[in-house]
């Protein structure tokens, strides 16, 4: 049977660490608050030149590299992100014209936190059906951009860094379910009834004004993110463990039979819950929240770089991915290595 298998990854990240102590720079804030209410230690931001989609381009040429897939064998390119390069066109077009890859589709997924495995959701559709052969998944963030670098903003902009990872999704004959690299399967769900519980107001033609952006509304700072976190912790830590255990119970598989589990990036606490309801060891999860803070649709493919370069990924390893962010949205799902 043919399925997709990622054949390769690459990440990027700024030049630029924000420790915590940093912050106190701009705001009324400490190590000690960041890291108990996240476990966030530091953060990259770009410099005011850099672009989503230089980060993305970036580390999709890594990731290219990685796959030994010419990269005129891209067949299609899928960019996640909440942060475009502008309000239009789609930033994978930006992407695009930077890889050189003309006339293949170029595709934004505009799904938040869960953006990367509804990418590779997408990814593995196209490959099953056979219409195309490779497909580039991007997940790239510069969030520093917009967020509220003070005081009144620090209970989002805390959590959140810049940074980009990519994988490239390959046709694969799969002869030995128990042992060949693919993609098991794929769960997606959101829910709009939370959409505001996190969100930009700002700009938006859902704002019943005549412009989608004047300057009551940046007076009113209804431009940067806003969050409802109680809401999020107890939807995240209910909705991922069920997600996890519905990729699971899909492919008649036990947590014991999983090797790693590599989880979205939002905050530590989310991630140790999750593990506890499902009853994980610890050593099974790896986080690298510490180091890159949420970098949203960016996270689960720098958490497979770093696992790779940390010797705790190696081909034939069975591995788990959750997401959960804005929209509510959710997903989950399960590849061998």
């Amino acid at each position: 049977m043919i399925r997709s298998r990622f054949s390769g990854v690459g990440m990027a990240v700024p030049k630029n660490c924000y420790k915590n102590e940093d912050l106190k720079k701009w705001m009324d804030t400490s190590d000690e608050w960041i890291q108990q209410r996240s476990g966030i230690r530091q953060r990259y931001w770009v410099d005011p030149e850099t672009s989503t989609s230089d980060l993305g381009f970036e580390a999709a040429e890594k990731a290219i590299e990685a796959s030994g897939v010419p990269k005129e064998e891209i067949d299609m390119i899928l960019l996640a992100t909440l942060t475009p390069d502008h309000e239009f066109p789609g930033t994978a077009c930006f992407l695009q014209k930077k890889l050189g890859l003309p006339n293949i589709p170029a595709i934004d997924v505009r799904q938040q936190c869960t953006g990367f495995i509804y990418g590779a959701s997408i990814a593995d559709q196209f490959i099953r059906n056979g219409m195309i052969k490779n497909a580039l998944v991007v997940g790239a963030e510069t969030h520093s951009k917009g967020l509220d670098i003070s005081t009144e903003g620090r209970d989002v902009t805390v959590l959140f860094g810049d940074g980009a990872g990519a994988a490239v999704l390959s046709a694969t004959e799969v002869k030995d379910p128990e042992r060949d690299s693919y993609l098991l399967s794929t769960h997606l769900h959101s829910d709009g009834r939370f959409a505001e519980e996190l969100w930009v107001q700002a700009p938006g033609s859902g704002n019943r004004e005549k412009e989608r952006m004047n300057v009551a509304m940046m007076e009113q700072k209804m431009h940067y993110p806003k969050m409802n976190g109680k809401a999020v912790f107890i939807q995240a830590v209910q909705k991922m463990p069920e997600a996890i255990q519905e990729a699971l119970n899909a492919n008649k598989l036990a947590v014991s039979d999983i090797d790693l589990f590599v989880l979205h990036q939002a905050n530590l606490r989310i991630n140790q819950k999750c593990a506890e309801v499902l009853e994980i060891p610890n050593e099974k999860v790896f986080n690298t929240i510490q180091d890159y803070a949420n970098t949203t649709a960016a996270t689960i493919p720098i958490g497979l770089c770093e696992a790779i370069r940390q010797d705790r990924l190696q081909r034939g390893k069975l591995v788990a991915s959750a997401a959960f962010g804005s929209g509510f949205t959710w997903a989950s799902m399960v590849y061998r290595w």
